[in-house]
């Protein structure tokens, strides 16, 4: 081959894989968000979401595009969400709660997810280790460990320390709720307290549940955190208030909605540092190598006008601990 028509093949050549970078480099980012609730429950989440990663300079509707599907409570819809957006080719799937995460793994082996809020990743095997999820999940787990709810069930034996039986109200179809139990189990006997185990998968069993602790005459709830209640927050507080039962939270909206106390990591926290990971794993790192981190943040709050009319008188020492007290 001639020198002349060398420099041209490879020329020609050089254009073309050139151009094939530019249109790849052209190609805007999609990231889809897999949602278990409704995109009217707390909507700040959202909000922080977008705004990290604007912060970033992903501005949604110019050089991003999210994808999103929610399954408006349904649980069983999560697997044909999550397969919807592995068919839409999205670049990273986002998602909160254990419920959401396994959904999207389930769905896929190659894309990317980002999860937000999952507490105990590990122990729920959707990742290797913290420090190196392996495959393809990383991103911000909900707990510092099982002893969350040993604080909360700590805390609500402070708020109402004659009582001893306390009603734990778990959803069977949390992984994370199975561990949590165990956990629970071993702490009520040190605090000196009888569980009674209540399970609700939806809002249609939240009476029913309800009904059983009226008849097992408890004296307080820990009410476990997850998708579900968290989405129907409102009912599950009336029907507490309406069997006067001093009720512990993950949530701060709980107490908001009208609970008496809450302890947690801030969901609005999580939100916003899953933003670093889908800017990463946008521009190219792999989730595998990235270190899932755990919660920095945690609130303590308590309402005292639920207080007032339980006709509780909330201890000294935990308004002092307090990060929010309404009144």
């Amino acid at each position: 081959m001639r020198r002349r028509e060398f420099i041209l093949l490879t020329g020609s050549a050089a254009l073309c894989s050139f151009s094939a970078h530019a249109q790849q480099a052209g190609k805007v980012p999609r990231i889809g968000y897999l949602g278990v609730t409704s995109p009217s429950d707390r909507p700040p989440l959202l909000n922080t979401f977008r705004q990290g990663l604007r912060e970033r300079g992903w501005i949604e509707g110019q050089n991003i595009v999210i994808d999103y599907r929610f399954a408006e409570g349904r649980l069983d819809r999560l697997p044909d969400l999550a397969a919807e957006l592995v068919r839409l080719k999205v670049d990273v799937i986002v998602s909160l709660g254990t419920q959401g995460v396994s959904a999207a793994k389930n769905a896929t082996k190659t894309i990317p997810i980002v999860m937000i809020g999952v507490r105990d990743p590990v122990g729920t095997g959707l990742i290797a280790s913290l420090a190196r999820p392996g495959g393809n999940i990383t991103g911000v787990s909900g707990s510092a460990g099982l002893e969350i709810v040993t604080k909360q069930l700590e805390l609500l034996k402070e708020t109402v320390p004659k009582n001893r039986r306390v009603a734990i109200l778990s959803n069977p179809a949390n992984a994370y709720h199975q561990l949590a139990i165990k956990e629970l189990n071993v702490a009520a006997r040190s605090f000196g307290v009888q569980l009674r185990l209540l399970e609700a998968r939806g809002p249609n069993e939240f009476e029913d549940a309800f009904a059983a602790m009226a008849n097992e005459r408890v004296g307080a709830l820990l009410v476990l955190s997850d998708v579900i209640f968290n989405d129907h927050r409102a009912r599950v507080v009336d029907l507490a208030a309406m069997n006067r039962l001093p009720a512990a939270y993950g949530i701060r909206e709980s107490v908001e909605a009208g609970g008496l106390m809450s302890y947690g990591p801030s969901f609005l926290d999580f939100y916003r540092r899953s933003t670093a990971y889908v800017d990463k794993i946008l521009k190219g790192d792999n989730p595998a190598d990235l270190p899932v981190e755990q919660p920095t943040k945690f609130e303590l709050v308590i309402n005292l006008l639920t207080a007032k009319t339980l006709g509780i008188e909330i201890p000294q020492t935990l308004l002092s601990l307090a990060n929010e007290v309404i009144e």
